[in-house]
């Protein structure tokens, strides 16, 4: 295969967030960023601003879009708003990892192509975090149980760390879509993530797609900062 073909193999694999509070700059971003990025992120700051507008705009331009709204609340709500992202031509939906609204989540969903993706354990948190919640277990061993919960229901696939990905693939037999943010350039800061991985190692380790936010959108450049992470995707991907 070319090199070409590895590019663009990583241009379909990775996902930029749009982690803004308004509009406009989301806009901008979109258009700054051209055809070298075709896959969005719609989080919770731009929901309450025009987000769901904004996701309609972004498909009929031929975006795909990722409604990063983690819905979690009693299995008949999250079953009707899974159905209207259905609607909307939504590529994929995060839920949290829970059984029930994972399982409300599917129903939702019904025969649509919008792919429910379960939250594991978010790439802000540690295992100081999750002790908190009441889980006394490492933060892996939860990532894993929730994965093989998502897997007995129905689901897609799951948000998860690069960290935990390789062992996700063991525990669930590769049947799992894996979606990994927490991503940062080598030598990039952290910021608010406590489980990181550069582009390379989370697509070596497996993952399937990998969302950026800020290496690409606080860029003094955000098409070279997308050309250069998409260059080490497609290293990852090209067979040593």
């Amino acid at each position: 295969m070319t090199g070409s073909h590895y590019l663009d193999l990583a241009r379909e694999k990775l996902i930029v967030a749009l982690d803004y509070w308004n509009i406009e700059d989301a806009r901008k971003l979109v258009r700054d960023l051209g055809d070298e990025v075709s896959f969005f992120k719609v989080g919770l700051g731009l929901q309450l601003v025009g987000g769901n507008e904004f996701a309609k705009e972004l498909i009929a331009e031929g975006k795909r879009v990722f409604l990063d709204y983690k819905y979690y609340d009693i299995a008949e709500t999250v079953q009707r708003a899974v159905a209207q992202a259905a609607e909307l031509k939504i590529t994929f939906l995060t839920v949290h990892g829970v059984a029930s609204i994972m399982k409300a989540a599917v129903a939702g969903r019904g025969n649509s192509d919008m792919k429910v993706l379960g939250v594991t354990v978010l790439t802000s948190m540690d295992a100081d975090d999750i002790k908190e919640m009441g889980f006394e277990c490492s933060v892996e061993d939860l990532v894993v149980a929730r994965a093989k919960r998502a897997l007995e229901v129905g689901v897609d696939g799951v948000i998860a760390s690069a960290l935990e990905v390789a062992e996700l693939r063991k525990q669930t037999s590769n049947k799992l879509m894996i979606v990994s943010p927490g991503i940062r350039p080598s030598g990039g800061a952290r910021h608010d993530q406590k489980r990181v991985a550069t582009p390379f190692e989370a697509m070596r380790a497996g993952a399937d797609y990998l969302v950026l936010g800020r290496p690409i959108y606080a860029a003094d450049n955000p098409k070279a900062a997308a050309q250069a992470i998409i260059q080490e995707m497609a290293d990852a991907l090209r067979p040593d």
